[in-house]
């Protein structure tokens, strides 16, 4: 028999009909056998295959001349055909929850620097090679600088797209050999450029590592990030280093840490010349998260409306560090939104979010499942189940084609919320759809 994770599904308007509800409750399997020929194309000779029976077998129960009693047959039924556990009576199934969502232990701790002998293996192709035979030659120039800042930004933009997972070796290999050039001396103008973009290197790979759920070590490049920008004072970039950990801190339910956090990357930025309006106002929405985590409704609302308030006077003069490029108004509304639903505030959070979904960049796969899921969470918190499955739904496609435990883990919060739903028709629909979408596509689950 085949495994019961790779047969096909049956249709969900099968699955929903009363006449396929009313047979599997009575076991009555020579009319859910007629159904699954009338309705799915599913012979017996098909069916005599999926769930271990002889054809004579099968025929038989069909011309009514014999029942299926055996527990053991009924299992291999529900197995060999997709038919859910609760509609035979039995527990669910091991294949209805995706191998997605099913839990696995954590990668265990690594160190920074502890990559060396997979660099080789790991750098990406021509643009590092470029870029790395222009710097090798030890004789450094802005060229050189300019250069290394492209390689981030698009490092950047494939992590959006892709996930960071496949990414880290290259992006490591890069701060090492970053970290390397600093210890020759340098003018000063070289060296501080060096500095922010190794700094910018590690805070990139922090991320990877905080995307990825593994925090100890996304904790370790942070904190290295933030080493190496305070040595050359950029007070802006330590702030925003510590505004991901603090970001990190609410996802490890450490909602006092994210605010001390926050709070620290603010000091930074009050000590920093020339902050802009942007980096201010994304500060201000990591305060925010920090509250609703909290329970702090009042500081909450607070932090929301400085958010607003700095982003109305960003000027298209401002001289914004790339860094907060991705921070624009629907991400500020997006934000807004989740902040809200972490208060629990579903009505004001849930149009927020969908309208920050209209307007984001399609390219942006990671966010677009990471909102979607938020907004799916959102409706259902609203009694709106058909919407909410809906969304989820959408949210497949995106969500599978980036790597990103921390969507992963949003998927799961949402699959967890439709338990008491389990038997409705759009439920029963997106669980279909997520079997079919997900288990082979994403590899890994999210961990505790």
């Amino acid at each position: 028999m085949p495994e019961p994770s790779r047969s096909k599904e049956l249709p969900v308007g099968l699955l929903t009909d009363p006449a396929m509800i009313n047979a599997c409750r009575a076991r009555d399997f020579g009319r859910v056998f007629q159904l699954l020929k009338a309705r799915a194309g599913i012979y017996p000779s098909m069916i005599a295959r999926r769930c271990d029976l002889t054809p004579s077998r099968v025929g038989e129960v069909i011309a009514g001349r014999r029942q299926l009693l055996h527990m053991d047959v009924v299992e291999r039924i529900s197995d060999g055909l997709r038919i859910p556990g609760h509609m035979l009576g039995l527990a669910r199934r091991s294949w209805e929850t995706p191998n997605t969502l099913a839990a696995t232990p954590p990668v265990a701790p690594q160190e920074p620097g502890g990559f060396k002998t997979q660099l080789a293996a790991g750098l990406p192709g021509a643009d590092v090679d470029s870029i790395l035979a222009l710097a090798s030659e030890r004789d450094l120039s802005r060229s050189t600088l300019n250069a290394l800042h492209s390689s981030i930004a698009d490092y950047w933009r494939r992590d959006d797209e892709h996930g960071g997972e496949t990414l880290r070796p290259a992006v490591v290999g890069q701060l090492r050999y970053v970290v390397d050039l600093l210890k020759e001396q340098r003018p000063a103008p070289m060296r501080d450029g060096l500095h922010g973009i190794a700094a910018e290197l590690a805070r990139l790979t922090g991320w990877t590592y905080f995307d990825a759920r593994q925090y100890n070590q996304a904790r370790a490049y942070f904190t290295e990030a933030l080493g190496l920008a305070r040595a050359i004072d950029d007070h802006q970039f330590m702030a925003n280093v510590l505004a991901c950990m603090s970001l990190q801190a609410t996802y490890q339910d450490k909602p006092g840490d994210a605010l001390a956090l926050v709070t620290a990357a603010q000091d930074q930025a009050r000590a920093a010349t020339g902050t802009t309006p942007r980096v201010l106002s994304m500060l201000a929405m990591r305060e925010a998260f920090a509250h609703a985590s909290l329970g702090n409704r009042s500081a909450a609302h607070t932090a929301i409306s400085e958010a607003h308030t700095f982003f109305g006077r960003i000027s298209s003069g401002d001289p914004e560090p790339a860094w907060v490029s991705y921070f624009d108004e629907p991400k500020l509304i997006a934000d807004t939104g989740i902040a809200h639903g972490r208060l629990g505030e579903v009505a004001l959070a849930e149009p927020l979010i969908a309208d920050a979904l209209r307007r984001e960049n399609e390219a942006n796969h990671r966010g677009r499942a990471f909102h979607a899921f938020w907004l799916a969470r959102t409706q259902l918190q609203r009694g709106k189940l058909d919407e909410a499955c809906r969304t989820a739904t959408d949210a497949l496609a995106p969500a599978a084609a980036v790597g990103s435990q921390r969507v992963a883990g949003h998927l799961r919060e949402f699959y967890d919320q439709l338990e008491p739903f389990r038997r409705e028709p759009a439920a029963m629909a997106f669980e279909s759809r997520l079997r079919e979408a997900l288990p082979f596509r994403i590899s890994g689950s999210p961990h505790p």
